[in-house]
């Protein structure tokens, strides 16, 4: 286990929260622009810093003990699910790789945990690319079960048949 602390992001927290955006990017479909999924990454590292700035929403960082730089982080927020329910859902979560298999992930979503059930909550969502098989095995490991799948059909090589 790598010693961090896990706490809100504050606004000095930006530059080092950006820079796990190609985490993020990790996994995407083959046929995606991978430049195109790291802007959005940074877009979605973004916006939800500002919604938690707006307090619509929480982002945690893991700090590393030895060194003050931001090695992880998750963003949550409450989010309706189609049936209606109220769900707590996180948006991003990313570690830097020398972080990866050190139990910050673990703690980042255990942070993300603790914050949906003091909000009363009964289910924490997240989504995943199906290209991304560490981070669904890590998700599975964690007990997280799949819900949802989103297929995708080129309409540039294929003829409807």
């Amino acid at each position: 286990m790598m010693e961090v602390r896990i706490r809100p992001a504050g606004d000095d927290d930006l530059e080092g929260v950006l820079a796990l955006a190609p985490r993020l990017a990790e996994g995407v479909a083959a046929w995606r622009d991978p430049e195109g999924a790291t802007r959005a990454a940074r877009e979605w590292l973004t916006g939800s810093l500002a919604a938690a700035n707006a307090r619509r929403a929480v982002v945690f960082v893991a700090v590393d003990g030895e060194d003050p730089q931001v090695v992880g982080v998750v963003s949550v927020q409450c989010q309706r699910h189609f049936t209606g329910a109220m769900d707590a859902y996180v948006g991003e979560l990313a570690v830097h790789p020398r972080a990866v298999r050190t139990g910050v992930g673990r703690q980042l979503m255990a942070a993300a945990e603790d914050w949906a059930r003091q909000q009363g909550l009964r289910h924490l969502t997240l989504e995943t690319g199906a290209a991304n098989t560490a981070a669904r095995r890590f998700y599975a490991a964690l007990g997280y079960l799949e819900e949802g799948v989103r297929l995708t059909r080129s309409l540039e090589t294929a003829k409807f048949p």
